[in-house]
Parts: structure tokens; sequence; C-alpha cells
């Protein structure tokens, strides 16, 4: 999977990897110049992205998309959708998802699904998650930086869109497309934020709040 991630990436090796997720943000030029300026963007599940000529907040580009099979697709998720890779998270295959493709899937898209074995149990043990035995494991944005992370362990890697980091105590998600949702059962975001905090404090990470 490194070498499919590096063949979108600006670059074969990438030096900057930003990993947006879907917290709301406000406006913040700096913020979205710098998620913009990295190597590889990646986004995550219903997705929005700073339109032409509006405020400038998350960044416009975009890479690679993680997602679920609950995604709430917005706009933004299949535009020019043959340029990007999109990367099919299901941690509950092990337990009870279905394999079917959702029904509203382009037909002319493919997608790489995530390993399990390889990735998600792996980020499961570093957050103490028994995912193998119970249906818990990480949100799709806490996995879309694990990939990142464990992909070009020696890139920049930039967070933005992460609420848990400040708020682990949180049992609604509101979504910068502007819906909102419980934190599923299954996730143990205040882990998720622990982990996340961590890196920022090796000097290889960047949180933009």
């Amino acid at each position: 999977m490194v070498n499919l991630l590096a063949a979108y990436a600006d670059r074969p090796e990438p030096r900057s990897v930003a990993v947006v997720g879907n917290q709301p943000l406000p406006p913040d030029p700096r913020r979205a110049k710098a998620i913009d300026a990295c190597d590889l963007v990646i986004r995550v599940n219903g997705f929005v992205v700073d339109e032409p000529g509006g405020p400038e907040a998350v960044g416009s580009r975009v890479h690679v998309v993680v997602f679920n099979r609950a995604v709430r697709a917005t706009k933004h998720v299949f535009r020019d959708y043959r340029k990007r890779l999109y990367l099919l998270v299901e941690p509950g295959r092990m337990h009870w998802e279905p394999e079917d493709i959702p029904g509203w899937w382009p037909g002319d898209l493919g997608y790489v699904p995530v390993p399990n074995r390889e990735v998600v149990l792996p980020l499961s043990d570093a957050l103490g998650l028994p995912s193998r035995e119970e249906g818990l494991w990480s949100t799709t944005g806490t996995l879309a930086a694990w990939i990142a992370r464990t992909s070009f362990p020696h890139a920049t890697l930039v967070l933005s869109g992460f609420s848990f980091i400040d708020d682990p105590a949180q049992t609604h998600w509101e979504h910068a497309a502007g819906d909102s949702c419980i934190v599923g059962p299954e996730h143990r975001i205040a882990a998720e934020g622990r982990l996340l905090d961590s890196w920022t404090k090796t000097g290889e990470t960047e949180l933009l709040r």
C-alpha cells in the first residue's frame, strides 16, 4: 500500500503528508495553505474542501480518500475521482460487516480495501483495543493518520480537524459538512486522542487547530 500511496503523491517519497479530519474549523489561510503545501493530502469520509473564492479553512487538494461503508458522501467526495486513490476501511468485517459494495457507489470507481491484519489490528494494539475479540476499533480519521505515519515514517505529518484531541469526552460529532451524529460505541476516542497528541511531542507531527 505504501507504493500505491506514493504513486498518488506529488513526489515518489513524500516529505510531508497531511491528514484532514472533519471537525468544523474557522477560516485560517495559514492552515489551508499548510495543508495544500503537503506532498500528499489525505481526507476522510464525507469531507469538505475550500470552494474557489470562498473562505480558506482546510485547503482544497485531495490525493487520497479514506472512507468506511457508512460514509455520508458530500459533493466533494467524488469530484475528480479518477485522479484520487480511495481506501476502504472495514474493521467490522472481522465481526459482522457485509462485503457488499454500497449501491450508490460509482460503477466505474474502484477502491482498495485496507487490510485489517496488517493495518487495523496493529493500530488497535497501539490503542489497547481488543478488536480481535470485540467490536471495538479506531475511527476512520485515526486510521488514516496511522496509515500516513506508518507508511511514511520520515515525512512531516500535518494533522487537522481531529476534535477528540481537545475534547475526548464528547459523545456527538459535529461535521464540517454541517451534519452531526453520535460517536460510535465501537470507538474509544480518548485513547485515540492520546495517541495522536503523543505524536505531536516528537517534532515530526504538527497539529493545526
